[in-house]
């Protein structure tokens, strides 16, 4: 038996980066996974095609998780297709780094929509399929950016953080009705988003203020978040799980 054997799982930006390994894994571990993506529909079907070799169901879904409306019409879907919402994963997020003396109104807004507004709709909307069936595990995707914050990434930091102090209060709420809620802070994690961080002496820095002395891995993420979604973490809510190999200490 898997860890996630039938359990139904959502993942928003699920189709790259930490999202895909997300994804992957938690259908690995036996979960039916659906997804959001907002690019690519050719790089979407292959990997629900990837998803269903583990022997689960999946399907993509083209919705942007910053828009309330979108967000709404595809859990209803979810439930209609696959039955209940065991597990959510708030992964949709993006950066648009700027000093604040530089940064515009719009940059702003369009790292809260995707970051953290999209956190409040996609909660919003599963917490009802989890409270009929009475358990469910939400897992939001912050940074050790949001704890610690970084010259020019205000917005990011800002967004990061709020996701930090929405996944407290909602594990208040909903902590007796059997839903649990954490957030994951990753650290340095080799994607193709960062890749440009392993390069010339800005790598050594970074390298040098990391104990384990390396970048994590996008499968690093997905473990904790495997294990944040099964029963093993059972008696976890409202905690923020540091995977930043000691940075953040």
């Amino acid at each position: 038996m898997k860890l996630l054997d039938n359990k139904v799982a959502i993942v928003t930006g699920g189709s790259r980066g930490i999202g895909e390994g997300i994804v992957l894994k938690l259908a690995e571990s036996g979960a039916h996974v659906a997804f959001t993506y907002v690019s690519s529909d050719e790089k979407a079907r292959s990997l629900e095609d990837k998803i269903k070799t583990f022997g689960v169901n999946a399907k993509a879904y083209k919705s942007n998780a910053g828009i309330y409306a979108d967000c709404e019409a595809m859990v209803n879907d979810v439930v209609k297709e696959f039955e209940t919402v065991d597990i959510c994963v708030n992964n949709a997020g993006i950066s648009k780094d700027n000093l604040l003396l530089r940064m515009t109104p719009e940059q702003w807004d369009e790292v809260m929509a995707t970051n953290l507004k999209s956190v409040f709709n996609m909660t919003k909307q599963v917490i009802r399929p989890m409270m009929k069936s009475k358990k469910g595990s939400i897992i939001n995707m912050s940074s050790i950016v949001g704890m610690r914050g970084n010259a020019g990434q205000s917005s990011y930091a800002a967004s990061k953080a709020g996701i930090i102090g929405f996944t407290k209060s909602i594990a208040a709420e909903l902590g007796s009705r059997n839903i649990r809620c954490n957030a994951i802070a990753p650290g340095f994690i080799e994607t193709d988003m960062t890749h440009y961080l392993k390069e010339g002496e800005a790598a050594k820095s970074f390298l040098d203020k990391i104990p384990l002395g390396r970048f994590g891995s996008v499968e690093e993420i997905a473990n904790v978040t495997v294990f944040l979604a099964s029963d093993m973490s059972s008696y976890i809510t409202g905690q923020v799980i540091s995977t930043c190999g000691g940075l953040n200490m």
